[in-house]
């Protein structure tokens, strides 16, 4: 019991270290033309638990139905319990800041245009998740380190409605998407 406390302990100091050394680096620019074609969602589910709302955003930026995919962090999740959106959590830090779930694995070998962290409160896992995600793109919320997003918004997070209506503007703005 002692020995995984204090290995958990060294696995968070470890991610953290690798946390900081890659907000350091310049990020990697991930070569796709301009326009919105793919979008990733990392949602924070123990704040928002509806995640199923962001496929409204294949519709509302007319994208292929495919075009969304989410991934929901939990604080603390039961493998046998059935979720609707594939989920990961503190447990799956590994060493040197490694994700060790599959479903994040998957999310990560994917390239998106946009990349949604919806997510306010500052979590080891999901900031990793957002680093090692490749996005041309990067929207988030002004709570967590504006190093992480390259839009950031200040709007409720609980009124997605608002978010997807200000996401919408600046990319007509940046002329990623028409009006």
């Amino acid at each position: 019991m002692f020995i995984k406390v204090l290995k958990d302990k060294f696995k968070v100091k470890s991610g953290l270290k690798h946390l900081k050394e890659e907000l350091k680096r310049t990020s990697s620019v991930v070569d796709r033309k301009k326009g919105i074609s793919s979008v990733g969602c990392i949602v924070d589910l123990d704040q928002f638990e509806n995640a199923t709302v962001f496929q409204e955003l294949s519709e509302e930026l007319s994208l292929q139905p495919n075009a969304v995919k989410i991934i929901g962090y939990k604080n603390f999740y039961d493998k046998n319990s059935p979720y609707s959106t594939p989920v990961f959590s503190d447990k799956d830090l590994g060493w040197k800041g490694a994700i060790e779930n599959s479903y994040a694995l998957e999310f990560l070998n994917r390239e998106y245009d946009l990349l949604i962290n919806y997510y306010t409160q500052e979590s080891l896992l999901m900031q990793l998740m957002t680093i090692k995600t490749k996005a041309r793109i990067k929207v988030g919320f002004k709570e967590v380190d504006e190093n992480l997003n390259d839009l950031i918004l200040k709007v409720p997070m609980k009124d997605f409605q608002i978010f997807k209506k200000e996401l919408k503007k600046y990319l007509v703005v940046l002329k990623e998407i028409k009006e």
